[in-house]
């Protein structure tokens, strides 16, 4: 009997990259359709044809219509993730960020760029439809959870110690508000070169709500080195 490799996990030995990809396929012809026609006006079948899926398969990816629209709300949590697992010691936080957002600018893909701003409808309209307001809330546990392991590596701390736990439920918060803030904005048609300094405005939030324990560099700058390449490349598969 031929051993499973990692990459077949899944029914019927469908890859979990390939999984992925149908669950952000869906993802996204949900939340296209939600934001259209509202949730309660779409059902499972309009997202079966939409996607050109059996509604059967959009049922065992998803447990509820609602949860379609989980990992395109995670697509645009996991920018930022990916942001802060790349944060250098020897950089603040609002250098990072600006450094990445101008690489997302110059690197990011059509299509990846169209998932965050699907990703920000979502969490605005989860102000009105709770199912979704509770995955925008369940994506940034998951990114506060990991955000433990990143702040306990830049202070040398264990992840289990009580400050950083704090540290890092004070820090996801802050984002998830400026987050919101930014992104309601944007829906409503404030200009985004208002927002030119979001850089700036996050690291200051996580400062104070950290009390300044994150978001300054950590490090003196070291001799010039190339830049890692990111877990996501930008939407790229």
């Amino acid at each position: 009997m031929p051993e499973t490799t990692s990459s077949q996990q899944g029914r019927g030995g469908m890859s979990e990259q390939r999984r992925r990809r149908v669950r952000l396929e869906i993802s996204r012809e949900a939340a296209r359709l939600f934001w259209k026609q509202g949730v309660d006006g779409t059902s499972g079948d309009q997202i079966a044809e939409a996607v050109g899926l059996s509604t059967r398969t959009i049922w065992r990816h998803f447990r509820s219509k609602e949860s379609c629209a989980e990992p395109i709300v995670m697509q645009s949590v996991e920018w930022s993730m990916d942001a802060l697992r790349r944060w250098p010691p020897h950089l603040s936080l609002e250098e990072q960020f600006t450094a990445e957002t101008e690489r997302f600018g110059r690197e990011a893909t059509e299509e990846f760029q169209v998932d965050i701003i699907l990703g920000v409808k979502m969490v605005r309209l989860g102000d009105t439809e709770p199912a979704l307001r509770t995955a925008w809330l369940m994506a940034c546990d998951e990114a506060e959870r990991e955000l433990v392991g990143i702040i306990a590596a830049r202070l040398g701390r264990e992840p289990g110690d009580l400050d950083v736990r704090m540290h890092a439920a004070a820090a996801s918060a802050a984002v998830r508000v400026i987050n919101e803030d930014v992104g309601a904005g944007l829906l409503e048609g404030v200009d985004p070169r208002e927002y030119a300094d979001a850089p700036r405005l996050i690291a200051n939030a996580v400062r104070r709500a950290t009390g300044g324990a994150v978001g300054d560099a950590v490090s003196e700058r070291p001799p010039e080195q190339k830049q890692p390449a990111s877990r996501h490349d930008l939407g790229r598969t």
